[in-house]
């Protein structure tokens, strides 16, 4: 659970943006928006393999 304490002087924009920025951070809009909708196995493994590609290719 992600917690955001006001600080001295802090408005709540302020407030409002470390929380976002946290949330980024965490991966939890990216989280929210991957389970929007049913994703087939297969479509899943498809994407974790393109993935480990990528992140192959990044490495040499």
């Amino acid at each position: 659970m992600l917690r955001v304490r006001s600080r001295a002087g802090e408005s709540v924009q302020q407030m409002m943006r470390r929380f976002k920025k946290l949330c980024e951070k965490e991966g939890l809009i990216r989280d929210m928006k991957r389970n929007a909708y049913y994703e087939k196995p297969s479509e899943k493994n498809r994407r974790r393999m393109r993935k480990a590609q990528r992140v192959a290719s990044y490495n040499c």
